[in-house]
């Protein structure tokens, strides 16, 4: 039988950390179900059990891997786990060999398909819930063709886990488009209301799947930037020498150095949420230091050993330190075909007549075209991020800090957002000035 494209899990995820003066920021703060303090707004944390730290631990070795190939010389961003979500739900219509390779590229390995589930329930379920200055939201959903029916087991699962529940309709209606941009805008606040268009819907689709990510909260308190201090200044992009608003304070932060870079991190709310950057050190590339980044290494990080470092200074521990900070204000999009940088990582299958989704529906499927959109602004006020993803089927005592430790982000850098608790990791992107 003729294998047959599905428009398949479109995923949406929009983060924005908001504590601003103007007009826009102004209204976004004025919402009345975000508290502007912290007054009751004790932290909560995700408690995991050792397999579940093991979940976390493989989605976040993805993250490194998949940007790892993304990273170029331009400003990029990324969601890992908007891709986590989009194939999650898929792989729950995977068998054989293609969904071994799934569970293995997304960090999953033997815990398999189930794994990649109780990840994404757990987090759908305890991430919007940790911090009252933090508004984050997940939704899924499942739009289906008429003519195509939904595996029972795999529509289970989707109800279960990702809480989705399958609509049938028409494509061929003039309406299921619209539909469809109206259910994405309506789940990302209206940051994301015209995602597909008509060189990107596809009528003869046996359906889409789709996931919403909604993140808006503001700094944590003292963190925000003053605008006064913000000059124009030089950054020595991978190009020449480019000017850029230059954001600058002066204040005690989480901050570590290493033999490769240099770590700062920034925190949001009620410090449930969080952004790391890492600026390589003079001579040194942003592909230096991803190259051999992984979740134990990044974790390590913050646990720190004091009496090795008082006898040795061994560097690499994040240290409560007054730290001279600079920081250019970030406004990036980024526009990513996945399917070759899937398929390299290790799951060609998906993509060609291999792929093996039975328990999909009953129609023979593999994915024809994988692509995320994903947009970032950060400033003095805090960071908002989106992220779209397509996939088109076919068919925390004193301690000792560093001294006068100064954090000049004046060349190309990364930076993580992730929740604190479990470092689960919500975007991840560069800025070089390009």
């Amino acid at each position: 039988m003729t294998k047959r494209i599905f428009n398949g899990a479109i995923t949406l995820m929009i983060a924005a950390a908001i504590a601003g003066c103007n007009s826009k920021n102004d209204e976004i703060l004025n919402d009345s179900d975000i508290p502007l303090t912290n007054e009751g707004n004790e932290r909560k944390v995700i408690n995991l059990s050792q397999s579940e730290k093991d979940l976390v631990k493989g989605s976040n070795d993805f993250a490194f891997e998949l940007f790892r190939k993304v990273s170029s010389d331009k400003s990029e961003i990324v969601s890992p786990i908007s891709v986590t979500y989009a194939l999650g739900m898929l792989n729950n219509g995977a068998t054989g060999e293609t969904q071994e390779q799934i569970n293995k590229v997304l960090g999953f390995g033997n815990k398999g398909a189930d794994g990649i589930n109780a990840f994404c329930k757990k987090m759908l379920t305890e991430a919007p819930v940790l911090d009252k200055l933090t508004k984050v939201s997940i939704a899924n959903n499942i739009f289906m063709n008429n003519g195509y029916k939904l595996n029972s087991d795999f529509v289970a699962k989707a109800k279960d886990f990702y809480n989705a529940t399958p609509e049938t309709r028409d494509f061929h209606d003039g309406k299921t488009m619209d539909v469809i941009n109206k259910w994405a805008s309506d789940n990302t606040n209206n940051m994301i209301d015209k995602f597909l268009d008509n060189n990107t819907f596809n009528p003869d689709a046996v359906s889409y799947l789709l996931n919403a990510i909604y993140f808006k909260g503001v700094w944590a308190e003292g963190y925000k930037f003053d605008k006064n201090e913000t000059k124009d200044e030089t950054f020595c992009s991978y190009n020449g020498n480019k000017t850029v608003a230059m954001m600058h304070q002066n204040k005690k932060r989480m901050y570590g150095e290493t033999d490769d870079c240099k770590i700062l991190s920034l925190t949001f709310g009620n410090k449930a949420y969080a952004i790391d950057f890492f600026l390589p050190n003079e001579g040194k590339t942003i592909q230096d230091v991803l190259s051999s980044l992984t979740y134990d290494k990044w974790q390590s990080y913050y646990e720190s050993d004091m009496q090795l470092y008082l006898t040795t200074g061994l560097p690499g521990v994040m240290l409560n330190s007054k730290v001279d900070i600079k920081l250019p204000r970030i406004e990036t999009s980024s526009s990513i075909e996945l399917n070759d940088i899937m398929s390299a990582l290790g799951m060609p299958n998906a993509f060609n007549q291999k792929a093996e989704f039975p328990n999909f529906c009953t129609t023979p499927t593999f994915i024809g075209k994988m692509k995320q959109d994903a947009k970032i602004k950060l400033d003095e006020t805090g960071a908002e991020a989106a992220a779209a993803t397509v996939t088109y089927i076919a068919y925390s005592g004193v301690q000792p800090e560093y001294k006068n430790a100064v954090f000049h982000a004046n060349r190309p850098f990364f930076y993580i957002i992730h929740e604190t608790s479990t470092k689960a990791i919500f975007f991840i992107g560069q800025y070089t000035g390009e």
